[in-house]
């Protein structure tokens, strides 16, 4: 309870006439006027809590409802008291009574019936921001309690995005209606593939297919074959030195795809066996250098007296032994080993390109050489430009030594 003050206790709060000369505006306890003990209080002044007596001017108050008595209310608090804003009550016409506890003048506010006090304005209460304060932290603002936030964050992924429940769904998706039956079978064959895209995709496949294959065949063309021929020319080349060192084999007629010597170009790095014949898959394929021994195309061996010792090989891919003999230039030695026998030649002359079918460049004396004539040649033919079959390349050459094998390497092969 407040202490009293001056200007709430005016004589305005008891409806009637201050005692001239009272400072608060209070009468005399026991004065006619004054409420007693045991008294009831009308407007119009005390009268027995048991007696329906009349009041002023003879008027009984027995019809006039018993007024209540003032409640006890808790001590004032500025911080809770709320002016009067016309609400419930207005202006009670039996006593002014004050929100604070106590009767005296009250600017305005009137006194409200039990039960219908708001309560925000008596009550206890934190203000806003002491209330926030004292929350616990959280960044949570899905209201509606503990349940509502559980289903929001379901919703979204889990307490942070990522729950067990919601793995591969995304955040924030919300869910499809139900669809009919109807609008379930319009939505399946809208996702089955037209003729076109399955035919496209049948295209897409086979040139995809195609692609690998090509691939493939120009890997093998390119590298594997190298490969497995330069193993196969090698190996030729050895068993035919074992002959040659274990005197297995003589000079004379060979079979077709039989080896019988050793091309040896020191400027390229070449070293391939020589076999009779120029059949692709028995020699050209396998890495070895074929003769020209066969029907109108045969030529001389190098052991003749005269003659043109012709020879074929590829230009590229299946051990390429004649790939660079464009880069030979007049002089660079060519040697042909046999088993008893080195023949050197010197490169003289180059022809870059002609037909296939020009098969005058293997004539005794060649046509094109610049020999004029009869002599020990030696004629390389090859596939230009590379990669291709469309022309021949044709280098020449002419026999310079013949040297015994009794005598050891010639110079060239030092």
């Amino acid at each position: 309870m407040t202490a009293l003050r001056p200007e709430r206790e005016s004589g305005a709060a008891y409806r009637g006439a201050a005692p001239a000369g009272s400072p608060y505006g209070q009468q005399p306890h026991g004065d006619p006027g004054v409420w007693q003990q045991g008294q009831q209080w009308s407007e119009n002044g005390p009268y027995p809590a048991d007696s329906g007596g009349a009041g002023h001017a003879g008027q009984p108050y027995g019809h006039l409802p018993r007024p209540r008595q003032p409640q006890q209310q808790p001590p004032y608090d500025a911080t809770a008291a709320v002016p009067y804003d016309g609400g419930y009550g207005g202006y009670n016409e039996y006593s002014e009574y004050s929100e604070y506890g106590e009767y005296g003048a009250h600017t305005g506010a009137s006194y409200r019936e039990p039960g219908l006090v708001d309560n925000e304005t008596v009550a206890l209460r934190v203000p806003e921001a002491e209330e926030a304060r004292q929350a616990p932290h959280t960044t949570d603002s899905t209201p509606g309690g503990r349940a509502a936030r559980r289903k929001a964050a379901r919703k979204h992924g889990g307490r942070r995005g990522n729950g067990p429940g919601t793995a591969g769904k995304p955040a924030g998706r919300a869910q499809e209606a139900p669809r009919s039956r109807m609008e379930a079978r319009r939505a399946a064959r809208a996702q089955k593939p037209s003729a076109g895209v399955l035919v496209s995709r049948v295209i897409g496949e086979l040139f995809i297919t195609t692609g690998v294959v090509m691939l493939l065949f120009v890997t093998y063309q390119l590298w594997w074959s190298n490969v497995r021929a330069h193993a196969e020319a090698g190996s030729a080349a050895r068993h035919l030195q074992q002959d040659w060192a274990n005197g297995k084999r003589a000079p004379g007629a060979f079979a077709p795809g039989q080896g019988f010597a050793i091309l040896h170009i020191p400027k390229l790095d070449v070293v391939a066996p020589i076999a009779e014949g120029t059949s692709k898959t028995q020699v050209l394929d396998k890495g070895m250098v074929g003769h020209y021994g066969e029907g109108s195309l045969k030529t001389a061996m190098p052991d003749a007296r005269t003659g043109n010792f012709g020879l074929a090989a590829h230009r590229n891919t299946h051990g390429e032994p004649f790939r660079y003999i464009n880069l030979l230039k007049p002089g660079d030695p060519i040697v042909v080993e046999t088993q008893d026998d080195y023949y050197v030649y010197k490169m003289t002359s180059t022809l870059p390109v002609t037909s296939p079918s020009n098969t005058k460049v293997l004539d005794p004396i060649p046509q094109g050489s610049g020999f004029t004539e009869p002599g020990r040649y030696i004629t390389l033919t090859t596939c230009t430009p590379e990669f291709t079959s469309k022309y021949r390349l044709i280098v020449w050459g002419k026999m310079v030594e013949e040297r015994p094998r009794s005598k050891g390497k010639p110079d060239a092969l030092l």
